[in-house]
Parts: structure tokens; C-alpha cells; sequence
């Protein structure tokens, strides 16, 4: 009876959503070339069933994947995690599944985190708490952050919405969710270059203008009052005009007498 019932729940993860995710659906080269480019998302989740139906969805779309199995293991990855939280991953590890990273901690270095997938119920640290790391993060807090759970409790949604989670999945994750993210990435993507080119023609734009306002200063003709200033010779002071103008009309005075 024991074995039987193992056999139906296999049967529905490996068939779940309407996908087939057996190990035998496809090759390991043909996974590969599914995900040598696109987005790379970082899964969080304790559940190994929920983490390979995430990482087979992600493929699925075009997706890089690294899946681990705790917020702690997550933050590690990320150079997030404290003294006292790394000695504590390092001792739970040893229990870790084999599966639970797609990739090694080195590989991870070399890539970078677009996104970052992770269920809301886990032991040690909870979905809720590794967003809050993340957006305390300078570094990865621009980073979306989507949050799963199999409850639908609208007080933890908005409580991960105003922490900053880009989105709330209630689970189980369905292929339109992984779909919706994605296209929600592209946008963003598209977004930033076009944020981008328009610094860099205001940039161009105020560049050309100062040349332009330098280039009229260095060609301006020089003013009067320098003009005086260098040939004081050529310009008669106001008395001498004065005593001048005084002189001529005396003269004309006594002519006409």
C-alpha cells in the first residue's frame, strides 16, 4: 500500500501543471541549450518537489536557474550572510539535497542575479525575512523579488508588497505565472536601455551646450571700456573737451564783436 501510494505521488509531480517532468522528458544537453541565455533567476524554496517544478517552468521560458533549499543557503550565495547565520548554514548542510543548487557556488559568482524566486513557509528563514536582507541590500535591492506560498492570506500579500516583493504566487506555480514574470523582465530590460540612451543624449546635449557657450565667450569682440583701456591717448579726458569747447566759443564771440 506503502509503495503504491509513493508511486501515484510521483506520478503527480512528475506530471504536474500538464508538463511532464520526469528526468527522462529531455536530455541534459537539450536543457542546457534551453538556458544557455536569458534571465537568471535565483529559486528559493525547502520543498524539493516545488523546486523542480519552478526550475522546470523557468527552463521551460528561457530561464537560468540556481535553486537552493533555505533563505540561509540564498544569502550565502549572495555574500549576504552573517557570522553567526554562516555558521549556522554550514552546520544544516550536510542535510541538504543533492539537487538543491543547479549550479555551484563559483558558477553563481561568474553569472548575474536577475531574479529571485522564493517561497513564503521556511524552516530557519522565511520568505518574508530574506526579502527584507535583500532590500536592506545596497547591492541586490533593485533586484525583483517574487514571493510563493500555497496559502492565499491577503495580510501576508500586502505585507510582502509593501516590503517591496515585485509579486505574490499562490502555488502551485503554473507555467502563465513563470510567463507573466518573464515578459514583466523583458519590460524592464527594455525600460532601463531606453532610461540609458536618454541620459546619455542629455549628457551629449549639455556637453555640446557648454561648448557652444564657451566658443561664443572666446569669440566676442572686446568691450569699449577695454578698447579705452588700451589706447588712453586716443580718447580726451572730459575737462580738456570741456576747456576746449570754452576756448572756441570765446573766439567766435570776439569775431563777431
Amino acid at each position: 500500500m506503502g509503495s503504491s501510494s509513493m508511486a501515484s505521488n510521483r506520478w503527480m509531480f512528475e506530471k504536474m501543471d500538464g508538463f511532464d517532468l520526469s528526468p527522462n522528458s529531455n536530455s541534459d544537453n537539450e536543457e542546457e541549450e534551453e538556458v544557455e541565455e536569458g534571465v537568471h533567476v535565483l529559486a528559493v524554496d525547502d520543498s524539493l518537489a516545488d523546486r523542480k517544478v519552478i526550475e522546470r517552468l523557468l527552463k521551460i521560458s528561457s530561464c537560468k536557474v540556481t535553486a537552493v533549499d533555505s533563505g540561509l543557503r540564498a544569502l550565502k550565495l549572495l555574500g549576504l550572510l552573517d557570522d553567526e547565520e554562516d555558521k549556522s548554514s554550514s552546520s544544516s548542510s550536510a542535510s541538504s539535497s543533492s539537487s538543491s543548487s543547479s549550479s555551484s557556488s563559483a558558477g553563481f559568482d561568474v553569472l548575474k542575479v536577475d531574479l529571485i524566486m522564493t517561497d513564503y513557509c521556511m524552516p530557519g528563514m522565511t520568505g518574508y525575512e530574506l526579502l527584507k536582507k535583500i532590500k536592506e541590500s545596497t547591492t541586490f535591492r533593485e533586484i525583483p523579488v517574487v514571493i510563493m506560498s500555497s496559502e492565499n492570506v491577503m495580510a501576508r500579500i500586502d505585507r510582502c508588497l509593501e516590503e517591496g516583493a515585485e509579486d505574490f504566487i499562490v502555488k502551485p506555480v503554473k507555467l502563465s505565472d513563470v510567463k507573466r514574470i518573464r515578459d514583466y523582465m523583458a519590460s524592464r530590460e527594455v525600460r532601463s536601455l531606453q532610461n540609458q540612451e536618454e541620459r546619455s543624449r542629455s549628457n551629449i546635449n549639455k556637453r555640446k551646450l557648454q561648448e557652444s557657450f564657451d566658443l561664443s565667450l572666446s569669440s566676442s569682440p572686446p568691450s569699449i571700456s577695454s578698447y579705452q583701456s588700451r589706447s588712453p591717448s586716443l580718447t580726451p579726458s572730459p575737462p580738456s573737451l570741456l576747456f576746449f569747447t570754452t576756448a572756441v566759443f570765446s573766439l567766435v564771440a570776439r569775431f563777431s564783436d
